[in-house]
């Protein structure tokens, strides 16, 4: 900028970053600025473009207004969208119909090998719904809830959701690949090392903002890299560890491929709930396929 405009005062880090991104859209010049003494950040613009920046600030929050359930976490610069809660309710609702309703979903719904191979594609989704048993459902309903939730708060929920989910399936074809024919397996854990891919890949995005960015997206890749280590790695040998790295390292495609989106476009109120009505609808027919033509194994 070649002179210092007229300041709008931010309430966080977070939100002058959001607010610069919607500025940037606009082709309206801005800096982040950050009092160091007062602790406050604000956007600085030159004098002319304060009136169009204001109109632009107030049209983005008029667009993502009426949304609660996306909440900001202090200090961590990351948004937590409890959309979350109702997918995960799924696999406790499937776990609850098949050991209190008696009802059979595992021998129809769990990856098998033969049986993918033989034309029953849809295990590749209801398998990543199903599990074991009540310690296998918790730790992935506790580890799930956070970056599931941290996932479609950084993506929005269509998207974040729709490429957590991909990544599942693609951890279980990977799953199918290296493994014999007879390789069968259950769970959502591929589908939550794949949130951790998508939020690991969020940092890559800084890789267009110069060395010091270059700097924390490598720190980012890197910690999402232990935290697949930590979470994904079971010194019990019961873990199924290729599902789980094709996992996270397809939601870092999905992730990337993703961040080229625009922060708008990806956060749109439609966008949202088109790739949640997409998931619903694909999750809903492949338990139907696996009901009324599934082969129990």
């Amino acid at each position: 900028m070649q002179s210092i405009g007229t300041t709008i005062p931010a309430a966080s880090h977070h939100q002058a970053m959001d607010w610069s991104l919607v500025l940037v859209s606009q082709g309206i010049e801005s800096v982040i600025d950050h009092d160091t003494e007062g602790g406050t950040w604000r956007i600085i613009v030159l004098d002319h473009d304060w009136a169009k920046a204001i109109d632009a600030i107030r049209q983005y929050h008029e667009e993502n207004a009426g949304q609660p359930w996306r909440q900001d976490l202090p200090w961590t610069g990351l948004i937590f969208d409890w959309r979350c809660v109702p997918w995960l309710l799924l696999p406790v609702f499937l776990y609850a119909a098949e050991t209190v309703g008696s009802v059979a979903l595992r021998p129809v719904g769990m990856m098998n090998g033969l049986a993918v191979k033989g034309g029953e594609w849809w295990r590749l989704l209801t398998a990543v719904t199903l599990h074991a048993d009540l310690a296998h459902l918790a730790a992935n309903l506790v580890t799930g809830f956070l970056l599931l939730g941290l996932a479609m708060g950084a993506f929005g929920p269509g998207i974040g959701l729709l490429a957590s989910l991909a990544a599942g399936v693609v951890g279980n074809l990977a799953g199918l690949a290296v493994y014999p024919d007879g390789y069968r397996g259950l769970g959502a854990s591929g589908m939550i090392m794949g949130c951790l891919g998508v939020l690991s890949a969020q940092s890559v995005a800084l890789l267009r903002h110069g060395l010091t960015h270059r700097q924390l997206a490598a720190r980012g890749m890197l910690a999402g890299c232990l935290l697949l280590v930590l979470l994904g790695f079971s010194p019990e040998g019961n873990t199924d560890i290729v599902a789980h790295v094709a996992g996270f390292f397809a939601g870092g495609v999905f992730g990337v491929a993703a961040g080229f989106l625009h922060p708008r476009w990806r956060q749109h109120i439609w966008v949202g709930r088109l790739g949640q009505l997409f998931s619903a609808v694909l999750l809903c027919l492949a338990w139907w396929l696996a009901l009324r033509f599934g082969r129990p194994l």
